[in-house]
């Protein structure tokens, strides 16, 4: 079985969320479950310069404003997966962000760019590497199924994989025509949404099958509250659609043994723990007591992420006599507002806008709370790395938040690995993190939940078989 995976991310070389450790860590597992299976890549900088040994296997000529298209092929680092990898340096050699400029606004061509990675995936199926899959992987790659599309004759089949609904790649349709696609593709049959061209829309209308990252979301997207304007489509194609649960890749989130980590800890020895919280109030400036509850948000600060619940009820947390650590950029009056907050009482609330992957493990490791009131959560990440850390998860019901997490209810703690609520305000997410600081001073009940928390286990291995079967159903050639 031979499977060509798409996509525009890579941890480590190019992170803007889960979509790149997802990239990491899943060809690994496939490889493992006994699937031949090679990335492609856009030739970002830093996958350029990050992936081993490459070298030029096809030229594909003059395409979407490049004057000309080459497929490299080389390793990643330190792993037994291929990757191809698409050097269009017109489109692709730019520094920062790959999606937005440094202002922040998205880069007026990025049409072209990912209508060339979707391109490309699909004409060069028949090249050097002749895929029975080829799997797009959000947005950026959503083109490619529809390119498969205006293949005449025997093709590979299509996968196509939701990490997140809310980004879709809208095109004005005075653009339509760059993408290179026949225009009967722009059609409410097709890529067609509110008068633009979606490239989200022609992942999920032309792929032979649909993948989503959790089972809770794949059920939510079918709705109107989350669905995005493409509940309808979505519903129609409710017998292609599997929702496959993300996993985490123990190799680089697991306490014992994590590199950014000032003192490791395990089930059996959590004395790590403790000092990586006092090593962190100490850094952050936060009152060094070892019994105050410590919460953490590892987060793009949006609306879509809950954290205005959390700013709702900073008052409430700092009454409770507990503390809030916070990382993530992202709204410009949710960071004004956190940080004015850290400014009136820092020893008791720290924030740092940006990114840093070695703090974000850091404050895991060292919090004894994750904050993750999410109002829509395709799978989610954070709450699983919270679990493996000792660090309970407080989550909305919502998506992977529902399917991973397990409350501590009033009755019994018997399963409990977390903290749940269900209607998404400012009140009751007080009353639930009321009910964690509780749980908190009870020492012996905490330890016993923590490390249930710390034995769950969401790897990869049991996700690839998932695709591998999906994978086998959808071998049969395509015409």
């Amino acid at each position: 079985m031979k499977v060509l995976y798409v996509a525009s991310e890579l941890f480590p070389l190019v992170k803007t969320g889960g979509l790149a450790d997802v990239t990491a860590a899943l060809p690994p597992a496939l490889i493992q479950a006994g699937i031949d299976v090679r990335l492609f890549l856009p030739g970002l900088p830093a996958i350029m310069a990050g992936i081993d040994g490459l070298k030029p296997v096809a030229s594909l000529g003059a395409a979407f404003g490049s004057q000309q298209v080459r497929v490299l092929r080389g390793q990643v680092a330190d792993s037994n997966v291929p990757a191809y990898v698409l050097d269009a340096p017109g489109l692709f050699d730019r520094p920062g962000n790959p999606y937005v400029d440094a202002e922040g606004q998205p880069w007026p061509d990025n049409h072209r760019r990912f209508a060339l990675l979707g391109w490309a995936a699909a004409r060069f199926a028949d090249r050097d590497f002749r895929p029975d899959v080829i799997h797009a992987h959000d947005w950026h790659a959503g083109l490619a199924p529809a390119w498969l599309a205006t293949r005449a004759g025997e093709r590979p089949a299509s996968m196509f994989t939701i990490h997140n609904l809310a980004y879709q790649g809208l095109v004005p349709r005075n653009q339509y025509d760059e993408l290179g696609l026949p225009r009967r593709f722009l059609d409410m049959h097709g890529l067609e949404y509110h008068g633009q061209a979606s490239f989200m829309k022609g992942g999920l209308y032309y792929a032979d099958c649909l993948t989503t990252v959790s089972p809770t979301y794949a059920r939510e997207i079918q709705q109107p509250e989350q669905g995005q304007g493409l509940n309808g489509l979505l519903a129609a194609r409710s017998a292609n659609l599997h929702g496959i649960l993300n996993g985490v890749d123990y190799d680089v989130w697991s306490p014992e043994v994590d590199a950014h980590l000032d003192h490791h800890y395990g089930v059996k020895w959590m004395g790590g723990k403790a000092a990586n919280k006092k090593t962190l109030q100490k850094e952050l400036g936060l009152k060094v007591t070892p019994r105050a509850p410590m919460c953490c948000v590892v987060s793009r600060l949006t609306d879509a992420k809950g954290l205005d619940l959390v700013l709702g009820g900073l008052r409430d947390l700092i009454a409770e006599g507990g503390q809030l650590a916070l990382l993530g950029s992202g709204d410009r009056t949710l960071e004004a507002a956190f940080s004015e907050h850290a400014a009136q009482a820092p020893d008791q609330v720290a924030v740092r806008i940006g990114y840093d992957e070695r703090l974000s493990h850091r404050l895991i490791a060292a919090a004894d709370i994750i904050l993750v009131p999410s109002r829509s959560e395709p799978c989610g990440l954070t709450q699983l790395y919270g679990l493996r850390y000792g660090t309970l998860p407080l989550v909305a019901r919502v998506g992977g938040l529902a399917d991973t997490v397990i409350h501590w209810s009033d009755d019994s703690a018997a399963d409990a690995t977390g903290f749940v609520f269900d209607h998404h305000d400012v009140d009751h997410f007080v009353t639930t993190l009321r009910q964690a600081f509780q749980r908190y001073r009870a020492y012996r009940s905490w330890a016993a939940v923590r490390r249930r928390a710390m034995l769950a286990r969401f790897g990869w291995p049991e996700a690839a078989l998932q695709y591998a079967d999906l994978y086998s159903r959808l071998r049969a050639p395509h015409v």
